[in-house]
C-alpha cells in the first residue's frame, strides 16, 4: 500500500520516491480513477492530465480526490494563464506546459503551485527559473540528445531538476540519467487514450522496474536531486 505524501511538500516527496511523471493524455473521465489507481500501485505518484483531453477539469478533480495525499495530481499542456485557477480550483497541484511562458509560471508560483514548464534553450530555461519554476521539462525530448542536457546544467543554477519527456521508453532512461536528467515525463510508451488500467499498470511497472534499476545500479554518476 501507498504511503501518504508528506503534507508540507508533497511534490518533492513524491518526486524523491519516484521522478516519473505519467502523461494521460486523452484519458476520460470515467476511467481516471482505476488508471491512477493502478500508477500509485507501481509508484508513480505523480501523474499529469493534458487540458487537450476530454474533460480535462473534472478528471482532474475525480483524480486528486480520488487519490488524496498518495499522489500529486495536475494539468498538461497549460499554455493560457488563466487556465491556472481553474486547476487550482479543480484541485489540481501541477502546471505542466510544453513551452516557457512566465505568465503561466507566475500564475502558477503565485498560487503555491508547481510549475514545471518545457524549454528547449537555455535562454528559455533561465527565464523559466527566474518567473518561479520548480522544475524543467526538455520537450520534444526525441528531438534532444543528452549532452544537451549535460551542457545545459552546466550552466544552469545548481540543482535545477530537468525531465526530458517525449520518446522516453524504460531501455533510453539510462542515458539521459548519466548526463544529469533528474526525472522524466512518460507519454504514449506509458499510456495512449483507451488502454485499460491492466495495461497501464504493466507499462508503469516497468518504468518504475527500469528506473529503480537505474539509482541502484552502479553505472549512475548523478544524483536525482540534481
Amino acid at each position: 500500500m501507498t504511503h501518504q505524501l508528506s503534507d508540507t511538500d508533497p511534490f518533492n516527496d513524491a518526486f524523491g520516491r519516484c521522478p516519473l511523471v505519467a502523461i494521460l493524455r486523452g484519458v476520460r473521465p470515467g476511467e481516471v480513477r482505476a488508471i491512477g489507481e493502478a500508477l500509485v500501485e507501481v509508484g508513480i505518484v505523480l501523474i499529469e492530465i493534458p487540458l487537450n483531453s476530454p474533460q480535462p477539469l473534472l478528471s482532474i478533480e475525480l483524480l486528486a480526490k480520488h487519490l488524496a495525499n498518495r499522489a500529486v495530481v495536475g494539468a498538461g499542456t497549460v499554455i493560457r494563464a488563466e487556465d491556472v485557477s481553474r486547476i487550482d480550483d479543480a484541485g489540481g497541484r501541477l502546471v505542466i506546459a510544453p513551452n516557457t511562458d512566465v505568465r503561466v509560471i507566475a500564475a502558477a508560483s503565485e498560487r503555491g503551485m508547481v510549475a514545471l514548464p518545457g524549454f528547449a534553450t537555455p535562454t528559455e530555461a533561465v527565464a523559466a527559473i527566474a518567473a518561479g519554476a520548480t522544475a524543467l521539462k526538455l520537450f520534444p525530448a526525441e528531438g534532444f540528445t543528452p549532452a544537451f542536457v549535460k551542457a545545459s546544467l552546466a550552466v544552469l543554477p545548481q540543482r535545477t531538476r530537468v525531465l526530458p519527456t517525449g520518446g522516453i521508453l524504460p531501455e533510453t532512461m539510462g542515458r539521459w540519467r548519466s548526463a544529469g536528467a533528474a526525472g522524466f515525463g512518460l507519454g504514449s510508451a506509458l499510456y495512449s487514450a483507451g488502454m485499460t488500467h491492466v495495461e497501464v499498470r504493466a507499462r508503469g511497472q516497468a518504468f518504475v522496474t527500469a528506473h529503480q534499476a537505474l539509482s541502484s545500479g552502479s553505472g549512475s554518476e548523478t544524483a536525482l536531486a540534481h
